[in-house]
């Protein structure tokens, strides 16, 4: 297995883990990885949740725990490793924090929920390399060409993720169904027949890495050997002693069966995959009553929504399970132990 390269620096393995908010992967986990050998990435979903003011201040608040984190992930990394964030698109602040990341030199940004349009025009002049995140041929197209043609910005990399994936998803309810999924392997082929063209017209090596519902060597091996560079995966890291979250939060992985795993519709508007426990039960019912807006997602229509996704995730990277919402991928019923770090790169990788 080779690594992935990104500006002058690779990875020893071909493996990313995915960005998971609010507080799952922060500084801790992101920089393990990297000091394993993969690339580790910082979710920037309310990053600044464990700030003191980040109830009265929650924008200031995050942009000021973007510093503490990658600072404290590149001491766990060391010199040489490559660290990504992972930053959605939908963030009131999106701007500002992206550049906010390029201000710290992080190298990498992963960017999706939602099209990052003018991603390539906030790290003008810098080092930081980014890749956006598709769900389509069609969408990879998208991106790829808007970024030619306005900035004459090819991108550094391509991550595809697919319907198997935890979190935010990129598909409409009906494309999640069983009998009308997309299958992740037919997406990565195609995207990867088109950025070969891409990078002949370019000249321009460019990494495509495959997301959603990976989950042993096998599976990285069948990726790599249909032309991906690389994988992300997110869920098989939470049950990870260094993983930023609770140890109840890892136990509700670790506890889940597959029939515990459902797609719910996210306060923000979008799909998303979920662990479905009481909590997401009780708000199907009746709303939450909700005293603060966090202003943290552009879609969020605070009369509407059932419950303030912030404070239902920040609930579950703590530990209070009962009152939260707690996103995994497809696969997590497959979760058995936690281990370290270093023990599931040797799994992935020997």
């Amino acid at each position: 297995m080779e690594g992935i390269k990104i500006g002058n620096k690779q990875s020893k393995y071909p493996i990313i883990q995915g960005g998971m908010g609010v507080g799952v992967s922060l500084h801790k986990l992101a920089g393990t990885v990297s000091k394993e050998g993969g690339i580790g990435v910082i979710s920037m979903a309310d990053i600044g949740y464990q700030e003191p003011d980040f109830n009265k201040n929650p924008m200031q608040a995050n942009l000021r725990a973007i510093e503490k984190e990658i600072k404290m992930a590149r001491e766990i990394a060391g010199k040489g490793k490559i660290l990504g964030a992972n930053i959605m698109v939908a963030l009131n602040n999106y701007k500002e924090i992206v550049k906010e990341c390029v201000k710290n030199k992080i190298d990498l940004i992963i960017s999706g929920a939602g099209i990052p349009k003018e991603l390539p025009e906030y790290v003008k002049g810098s080092t930081t390399k980014i890749a956006p995140i598709v769900s389509s041929l069609r969408c990879c197209k998208l991106i790829v060409k808007h970024w030619i043609k306005k900035y004459n910005y090819v991108p550094d990399m391509i991550v595809i993720e697919g319907p198997e994936a935890g979190g935010h998803l990129g598909f409409k309810v009906e494309e999640l169904q069983e009998n009308k999924k997309p299958k992740l392997k037919q997406i990565t082929k195609e995207v990867v027949e088109y950025i070969k063209e891409v990078e002949k017209e370019t000249k321009r090596e460019i990494p495509v890495i495959a997301a959603g519902g990976i989950w042993d060597k096998q599976d990285i091996e069948k990726f790599l050997s249909i032309g991906a560079t690389g994988v992300q995966m997110a869920t098989r890291f939470v049950p990870t002693y260094e993983c930023d979250a609770s140890e109840e939060f890892k136990k509700a992985y670790i506890n889940a069966k597959t029939e515990d795993i459902k797609i719910i519709h996210s306060p923000v508007g979008m799909p998303g995959r979920a662990i479905y426990n009481n909590f997401i039960k009780q708000t199907e019912k009746e709303k939450c009553k909700i005293e603060k807006c966090y202003q943290c997602i552009r879609t969020c229509k605070v009369a509407d929504t059932p419950y303030c996704i912030t404070k239902a995730l920040i609930n579950a990277v703590k530990g209070n399970i009962e009152k939260a919402l707690i996103f995994c991928g497809s696969n997590v019923g497959r979760a058995k132990e936690i281990i370290s770090v270093h023990q599931l790169m040797k799994e992935l990788t020997n």
